[in-house]
């Protein structure tokens, strides 16, 4: 007979099995039964103490309750109108562009290059994936850009253009 089969053994005569099987002594504890009368020490108020909101049936925070202070949905602005960006009221809603100046370009590209948004992240212009671009015309263009971006405003279209250069819409 092998080891285990006399350990098996041996437990079998005490009767230790499926059947016997129970938690461990000070493991579970009985619920708190309230309203039980005082002598239970959670009878007449049933640890609900005395008066006040919370004493009351159905009583519960709501979400957006802070403590009686104005909350944040009214303390935030609310302009009215259905379409127009500013209505909404809080600014993660907004529609936002990432926006690169043409100086900036021209500091960072050579002469004849095609710029698209890989090379706007190679170099640190267009960080943000999801989030469009648009090039803005601040600065002057001697350089002779291909540029593709999401926008262009009128002054960084014509600025491109001038200096001999083509300005691609990326539609998505």
């Amino acid at each position: 007979m092998s080891e285990q089969d006399a350990v098996n053994e041996e437990l079998r005569a005490e009767g230790v099995g499926l059947h016997s099987l129970k938690p461990a002594p000070g493991s579970k504890k009985d619920r708190k039964r309230v309203g039980r009368g005082h002598g239970s020490g959670h009878g007449k108020t049933s640890g609900r103490g005395h008066k006040g909101y919370n004493s009351r049936a159905g009583a519960k925070q709501r979400a957006r309750f802070e403590g009686g202070q104005n909350p944040l949905h009214m303390r935030m602005r609310k302009l009215r109108g259905p379409n127009k960006k500013m209505s909404m009221p809080f600014e993660m809603f907004r529609t936002h562009t990432q926006h690169v100046n043409l100086d900036d370009l021209e500091a960072r590209f050579d002469d004849g290059a095609a710029i698209g948004l890989a090379e706007l992240k190679s170099t640190g212009l267009a960080k943000t994936r999801d989030v469009p671009v648009k090039i803005l015309g601040r600065g002057e263009l001697t350089k002779k850009f291909s540029v593709s971006a999401h926008k262009f405003s009128a002054s960084a279209r014509s600025s491109i253009e001038g200096a001999g250069g083509t300005c691609l819409l990326i539609e998505d």
